[in-house]
């Protein structure tokens, strides 16, 4: 018997081979794309809602009557308290003085009752840091030296923020997530549903400050809802699986864009002269003025100089930090990407966004640890698929672009006002940059002492090397 007649004819011979081939191919070079997250958790286990995102569903309750003194002396300080520094009339520096002495004389109330409930951790840590940057920020500065801050709330404090692994300091979750209230008790939280109760000012500048981090935070929502299909979805190599992840990476690209404009937003309901002179100093945390500047000390903590204690960020955003890592973002410079980094680039603090996850609830900074040891990564995929190379940059450039924005407003709002006689003119970013590193005052820090110039060029420009087409 002739063997070849046996064979099929070779068109359709090497048809089949090449299939085989081609399915052996993809099966190896994808292996890691058709794995869904490892033990698969659900939002409820980091205390994430499907609908309002690391916003709680509901405002956070009061505390019982035991802790009584506490509420109503942060009602008290946010009726009555001024800026130390901008305190002139001396009625308002004896209220200061009278509430602060009365906080000096209370007892350590024991908050073991409060551990039954992670609500009511979260509302005694927002009442306590608040209380602590109004007894801070309420005195007069008459020296250089050392913060003491008394004992009645460091220590309370120190143990609610163990459990709930959070710093203990006021933090973007004390200030933004756990500081709200509806509008309209019977409708559920939105944009449009959404107050908050406390306000160091008293001013609707910093009443409007807060609700756009609350509208970019709560458009964050779909984004975690993005990043949750593309982990879970079983197979990344087929067209329809390809499709997917192309139309949500423009899906991406758009929410992007739109917190974009939400954060453009404060020009026209936020006073530059009003944020930099009356809401941004009480933010401050210890070592604001830099590495020589005051440092707080917690009265009967022991080891107080080892705490986080810098002031609330947007850095301590846990949708932005979700974002950065599902694009993977190289924030460490660790990845050898284009174009190389810049003097200033390598001068920054590379561990500025690790490190502001300490200062994030501890179930969300667990939420970006788990989306961090996923083995899927969107970038590492465009990079493979020709077709989402595209869609991926997109949403990177749209990131570079939101970023581009926040240094025009961190000139408008923090350069322009520390380094201006006249405040009222503008300030381009380039000239911005420049003043902020050679200014005789020295750099332009962040509420927590951090130089500004340095985190915002770094931050932009790790997000530029992002970008496929360059690498």
């Amino acid at each position: 018997m002739d063997v070849i007649n046996l064979l099929p004819s070779p068109p359709h011979f090497f048809r089949i081979f090449f299939r085989l081939a081609l399915s052996l191919f993809t099966s190896t070079l994808h292996a890691n794309y058709r794995r869904v997250l490892p033990g698969r958790r659900s939002y409820l286990d980091f205390d994430i809602n499907t609908e309002t995102g690391f916003f709680p569903h509901h405002p956070l309750p009061r505390l019982p009557e035991t802790f009584g003194i506490w509420e109503r002396a942060l009602a008290e300080a946010n009726r009555n308290l001024s800026l130390g520094a901008n305190n002139c009339e001396e009625a308002t520096r004896r209220a200061g003085e009278t509430w602060r002495s009365n906080i000096r004389t209370w007892p350590i109330l024991d908050t073991e009752v409060l551990e039954v409930d992670s609500r009511l951790l979260q509302r005694a840590h927002l009442v306590l840091a608040w209380l602590v940057n109004f007894y801070v920020h309420s005195q007069p500065p008459e020296n250089d030296g050392p913060m003491l801050i008394p004992q009645s709330l460091t220590v309370p404090l120190t143990i609610v923020s163990r459990s709930l692994q959070i710093a203990p300091v006021l933090t973007f979750a004390d200030t933004v997530l756990w500081n709200w209230v509806p509008r309209h008790a019977d409708e559920p939280l939105s944009p449009e549903n959404i107050q908050f109760e406390n306000l160091f000012s008293g001013t609707e500048d910093e009443r409007n400050f807060y609700i756009a981090s609350a509208k970019a935070e709560l458009r964050g929502v779909e984004m975690l809802r993005i990043i949750d299909d593309y982990n879970n979805l079983p197979n990344l190599t087929d067209l329809t699986s390809i499709s997917k992840v192309s139309k949500s990476l423009a899906r991406l690209t758009v929410i992007i864009e739109d917190i974009n404009e939400i954060i453009q937003s404060v020009r026209p309901n936020v006073d530059p002269h009003v944020f930099y002179g009356d809401i941004r100093p009480w933010f401050e945390g210890s070592g604001a003025k830099g590495p020589d500047g005051p440092k707080w000390v917690y009265e009967g903590v022991e080891d107080s100089d080892k705490l986080d204690l810098s002031g609330p960020s947007a850095g301590q955003s846990s949708v932005m930090h979700a974002l950065d890592i599902f694009l993977d973002i190289d924030h460490k410079l660790r990845q050898k990407r284009l174009p190389a980094p810049s003097e200033s680039n390598k001068r920054a603090d590379h561990g500025f966004m690790e490190r502001m996850r300490r200062y994030m609830p501890g179930k969300h900074r667990e939420y970006l640890n788990y989306l961090a040891g996923t083995p899927r990564s969107v970038r590492e995929l465009a990079q493979r698929i020709p077709t989402l190379r595209e869609p991926y940059d997109a949403a990177v450039l749209a990131l570079k672009k939101l970023r581009d924005e926040h240094m025009k407003i961190a000139c408008l709002y923090v350069v322009t006002m520390s380094r201006s006689t006249s405040t009222r003119g503008g300030c381009p970013v380039s000239a911005m940059m420049e003043r902020l590193e050679t200014s005789r005052k020295g750099p332009v820090r962040g509420t927590g002492g951090n130089e500004l110039a340095l985190l915002l060029k770094a931050g932009r420009d790790a997000t530029r090397r992002a970008v496929l087409k360059d690498n």
